[in-house]
C-alpha cells in the first residue's frame, strides 16, 4: 500500500503535466451578441434600486460579472462618444466622433457623429444618418470580416447614434425613433427600403397605446396623437417599453441567433437619458424609469430565451455617460456646484479684439470648446499659438474654469499629468477638436435648467459594466476596468481580429 500511495504521488505531477497540454476544447461560440446601453444609467443606480429589480437587471446582477470599478476614459461623456466606444474599444482620438456635434472646418458647417448629408432617411421626412464619420471598426465589421459574412448585425435605439455607432459600417441595418412622425426610421445606406415588417410595426401605431396614461405620480402622457405624445412617450419609461416591442419584432422576424452563425444585436435604450436630463438623477422619475428598464430589459430577455435559448446568448450591458445632480440639490445638501450662466466665451473674444481687432475670431464652438477662424487668422498673419494662449489665460480667470489645454499643449504631449488630463488627452483629434478644451470644476454645468453630463469626474464617468453568458464567471469584480474593455473582451470571446481602433484590455478575469 505505501509503494502503491508513493507510486500516486510521483505521478500526479505528470498526469496534471499532461490535462494541461492536453487539447482544450474550443469555447461554446454564442448565437447572439446581446448588447444593451441603457443611456444615462448611473453606476450607482444598479445598488441604489436593486431590491426592486425583478427582471432583466436582477437576471444580471445574479447571474452575470459585474464590474464595480468601470469608467469612462474620454472626454466628453456624452452620447456620440460612449456609444462610439462601446464596440470598437477606441478613445475620440482615433474614432474621430469627439462629440455629439462639432465644427467641420472643410465644409465650414456644425455636423452631427451621424449626419450624412449625401444619404436618405427612410420611413420618415429629415435628414439622414449613417456610420460614415466613424474612423474605426467595431464587432459588427470584424465579425464579418473574419469569415462570417452572414452573421447579422442590426442596432436600434430611440436616437439614430445609439443604434448607428455601436453596430458599426458594415450593419445590416439600423433603427431609430423619430419624434415627428412617430416612426423607427433607417437610412438607404443600410437598403433601399425599410423591411415589410418594420412598415408593419409602425402602421399598427404602438406609440397611441401609451395615450393618457400615468408612467410615474403626476407625469401623464398626451391624450391625442401625434408629435407631442411622441416626445412624451420617448422622455418616459414607455420609450424604453416602445423599444422593447419593436426588439421582439426584429428578433423573430430575422431570426437572430436562429440561423447557425454567431448575431449581434446592439440595443439603446434611450428614454432614461431624456428622463434625467429633464428631472435629474435624484428625481422620483430617474427612480421610476430606472426601475421600468428593468422591466423592460426582462421581457426582452423572455423573448431571447423563448427564441433562442438565453444560456446561448452573450449578454452585455453598460452605458454610454453618468450624469450630474441637480445644481439646486446639490446646494440643499451643501455641495459645490451651479449653474455658468450666460455667454461663456465671451471674455475670449473680447480678448482677441484687444490684441488683434475687431473680427469674427472665434467662428464657431462645440461644448467648451472654440474654433478659431483660421482663414481671418491667416490673412492677418496672427499666430494661432499665441492666439491659444490669449484666449487660455483669459478663460482660466473664470472661476468656475478647473483647467484650460491648448491645441498646441495638447499636441506636443505636455498635459498628461491625471487622469482627467489623461482624458482630454485620449479625446482631441486634430482634424476634428477645436483649438481649446476648457473643463469646469465638478458639478458645474452649463445648462439653464435640468441637468446635463460631459465632465471627466466620477459622477459622469462611473458605469455599470455586466456580462453574461458563455465562458463568462458570474461575480462581483473590483479591479478597474473601462467602457473601452467592453470590444477586445468580446472579440477575445468570439476569437476574431480585435477592432481597429481598440485601445482596451480584454477583462480576462471573467473568462472561464
Amino acid at each position: 500500500m505505501r509503494r502503491l500511495l508513493l507510486l500516486t504521488l510521483l505521478l500526479l505531477p505528470a498526469v496534471a503535466l499532461l490535462r494541461a497540454q492536453a487539447p482544450q476544447a474550443p469555447p461554446q461560440e454564442p448565437k447572439l451578441i446581446l448588447f444593451v446601453a441603457i443611456d444615462q444609467f448611473r453606476y450607482d443606480y444598479l445598488p441604489r434600486f436593486r431590491d426592486e429589480y425583478k427582471g432583466g437587471l436582477k437576471t444580471l446582477l445574479d447571474r452575470g460579472a459585474v464590474f464595480a470599478n468601470a469608467h469612462l476614459e474620454h472626454y466628453p461623456s456624452v452620447t456620440a462618444v460612449g456609444h462610439s466606444t462601446m464596440m470598437s474599444g477606441a478613445t475620440p482620438a482615433i474614432s474621430g466622433i469627439i462629440g455629439n456635434d462639432w465644427y467641420d472646418r472643410e465644409t465650414s458647417k456644425q455636423v452631427t457623429s451621424v449626419s450624412d448629408p449625401l444619404g436618405k432617411l427612410l420611413g420618415a421626412a429629415g435628414e439622414a444618418s449613417s456610420p460614415k464619420r466613424l474612423l474605426v471598426s467595431t464587432i459588427g465589421d470584424e465579425l464579418k470580416r473574419s469569415g462570417s459574412p452572414d452573421s447579422k448585425v442590426i442596432g436600434i435605439s430611440m436616437k439614430d447614434r445609439g443604434a448607428i455607432l455601436p453596430a458599426g459600417h458594415m450593419a445590416d441595418a439600423a433603427y431609430w425613433f423619430d419624434n415627428a412622425s412617430g416612426a423607427f426610421v433607417s437610412s438607404d445606406y443600410y437598403f433601399p427600403q425599410t423591411p415589410a415588417w418594420v412598415q408593419a410595426f409602425n402602421a399598427a401605431g404602438h406609440v397611441k397605446e401609451y395615450a393618457g396614461k400615468t408612467w410615474v405620480a403626476g407625469r401623464t402622457m398626451p391624450t391625442e396623437p401625434g408629435p407631442k405624445l411622441n416626445a412624451a412617450v420617448y422622455g418616459s419609461s414607455y420609450g424604453n417599453d416602445l423599444l422593447e416591442s419593436f426588439a421582439e419584432d426584429l428578433i423573430r422576424e430575422e431570426k437572430l441567433g436562429q440561423r447557425g452563425v454567431t448575431d449581434v444585436l446592439t440595443v439603446g435604450f434611450s428614454s432614461n437619458d431624456s428622463v434625467g436630463h429633464t428631472y435629474g438623477p435624484d428625481s422620483p422619475e430617474a427612480h421610476a424609469v430606472s426601475v421600468g428598464v428593468d422591466g423592460s430589459l426582462g421581457r426582452l430577455f423572455a423573448a431571447v430565451e423563448s427564441a433562442v435559448g438565453i444560456e446561448n446568448v452573450l449578454v452585455v450591458l453598460t452605458a454610454d455617460h453618468s450624469v450630474s445632480p441637480l445644481p439646486e440639490v446639490l446646494e440643499s445638501q451643501k455641495m459645490p456646484g451651479g449653474r455658468v450662466l450666460g455667454d461663456f466665451f465671451a471674455p475670449a473674444r473680447a480678448a482677441l479684439e484687444a490684441k488683434y481687432g475687431p473680427g469674427n475670431w472665434i467662428e464657431a464652438t462645440a461644448g467648451t470648446s472654440p474654433y478659431f477662424n483660421y482663414k481671418l487668422m491667416d490673412e492677418q498673419g496672427v499666430d494661432r499659438a499665441e492666439a491659444e494662449d490669449i484666449v487660455a489665460a483669459v478663460m482660466r480667470e473664470h472661476p468656475q474654469v478647473a483647467r484650460v489645454y491648448t491645441r498646441q499643449q495638447i499636441l506636443a504631449g505636455r498635459a498628461a499629468y491625471d487622469a482627467i488630463d489623461s482624458r482630454v488627452l485620449r479625446s482631441f483629434n486634430p482634424q476634428r477638436s477645436g483649438d481649446l478644451e476648457i473643463v469646469l470644476n465638478p458639478f458645474w454645468i452649463r445648462s439653464t435648467s435640468g441637468t446635463t453630463h460631459g465632465s471627466p469626474y466620477n459622477y459622469d464617468t462611473h458605469i455599470p459594466l455586466i456580462f453574461m453568458g458563455p465562458g463568462i464567471k458570474p461575480g462581483r469584480y473590483y479591479k478597474a476596468a473601462a467602457l473601452n474593455d467592453a470590444a477586445p473582451t468580446i472579440a477575445a470571446l468570439l476569437d476574431i481580429e480585435m477592432p481597429s481602433g481598440s485601445l482596451g484590455r480584454i477583462l480576462d478575469e471573467i473568462i472561464k
